[in-house]
């Protein structure tokens, strides 16, 4: 089975090239198809000669994805973020778990970069709630079969958990399956916002979406706690903070430097589950203003 290896970006010129050149080298048979979404930096240039397309689209992570799926050749489509770090044996693990007729997709357990303590509680409750509720984010690397990908018609043109939405409708279709290998991830996201309380607000919006709470309710949401601010640091600038040049540096210089970070730079894990509890209620508070 051949695999082609789809890429949403926008504006990731800090790390993208580093990216693609991690991909040649642990999957050096994958397609590779990078779909910017309208990155006004070099995103598209340092692309090339690395990517095997190149695709332009209306931004939205899932129009960007389902763009990448029209033009892919491989028999697999693997759904991959510009700040992931893959196994080299995760283009074998794919193909073993799909070597099963009855699987049509599936994930990969996660590991969120830098290493504490608080991220390492994340994934693994993440890794358990996979299992249990069959329910897997973009994060995860998603893939499957190209013909169940088409049968379902992509990925749901909608802001937000489009990824969720999309591993339910593989459901639908055929089994999934967590592949028992780790890929790793950026936590930029979690730094911008905070760690506790980005932890603990995505574990409201997805017990929300167990609960079939309206989707234009969950944007909502979503799209107010992402335009918070956290220690004078937003998410679009959270490269220039440092997670993201560590990504393009190594991730194993990333983890020495957390593990020596002094306390003056190191990132605060310490407001605790009360505070981020009051940030949580904060944004449900807002949905009524």
């Amino acid at each position: 089975m051949n695999i082609s290896i789809i890429v949403p970006v926008l504006n990731e010129a800090a790390i993208i090239r580093g990216f693609l050149q991690h991909l040649r080298t642990t999957a050096p048979d994958a397609e590779i198809i990078v779909v910017d979404g309208g990155s006004n930096d070099a995103t598209v240039e340092l692309c090339r000669g690395l990517a095997d397309h190149i695709v332009e689209s209306a931004r939205g992570r899932a129009r960007q994805m389902n763009a990448g799926a029209r033009v892919a050749h491989g028999k697999i489509l693997w759904f991959l973020h510009a700040d992931s770090r893959i196994p080299a044996s995760s283009p074998a693990a794919i193909e073993g778990a799909l070597s099963d007729p009855q699987v049509v997709g599936g994930c990969f357990r996660l590991q969120i970069v830098p290493a504490r303590w608080i991220y390492r509680v994340r994934d693994a409750t993440g890794d358990v709630c996979v299992n249990l509720f069959r329910i897997a984010l973009g994060d995860r690397g998603l893939f499957c079969r190209r013909e169940h990908f088409f049968a379902i018609s992509g990925y749901p043109d909608q802001p937000s958990l489009e990824d969720a939405d999309f591993y339910c409708k593989l459901r639908a279709v055929g089994r999934v399956r967590q592949v028992p290998i780790k890929i790793q991830t950026s936590a930029r996201r979690y730094e911008a916002l905070g760690p506790a309380r980005t932890i603990l607000f995505y574990l409201l919006i997805m017990a929300l979406y167990l609960a079939r709470t309206k989707m234009s309710i969950l944007e909502k949401m979503v799209r107010w706690f992402g335009s918070r601010k956290t220690r004078g640091t937003d998410i679009l600038s959270v490269g220039q903070a440092g997670v993201t040049p560590a990504l393009a540096g190594g991730w194993r210089r990333a983890r020495r430097t957390d593990r020596t970070a002094t306390p003056q730079h190191a990132p605060d894990t310490s407001r605790g589950a009360a505070t981020a509890t009051r940030d949580i209620c904060e944004t449900v508070s807002n949905l009524n203003r």
